[in-house]
């Protein structure tokens, strides 16, 4: 199924998460934090300002980006689990050092 968020919104596919702490120890899945960061997979075109005029979101599909831990809406397509919010919730890209 293809997928493409409406308005600010965007669709983020949420990081892998560590099986063992920076000690050693193996976390179980019950305990487990879910990551606060992933990868955008797809965005919307933009918000309508008060004149009409379409203003383009800021993320574009492939930025790895930080979110608060409340963040978006748990979907699920194609098998997969996928995030969906608002671009404001993201609180930032994440720069990967080239």
């Amino acid at each position: 199924m293809k997928f493409r968020p409406l308005h600010d919104r965007v669709v983020i596919r949420r990081g892998e998460s560590n099986d063992k702490s920076k000690g050693g120890i193996i976390i179980p899945d019950n305990a487990k934090e879910k990551p606060q960061e992933g990868d955008v997979v797809s965005v919307g075109p933009g918000l309508r300002d008060e004149s009409g005029k379409l203003v383009p979101l800021d993320l574009k599909a492939g930025d790895a980006v930080l979110f608060g831990k409340w963040s978006g809406t748990e979907i699920k397509i194609d098998d997969e689990d996928l995030l969906i919010m608002k671009e404001t919730d993201v609180m930032g890209i994440v720069e990967k050092p080239a």
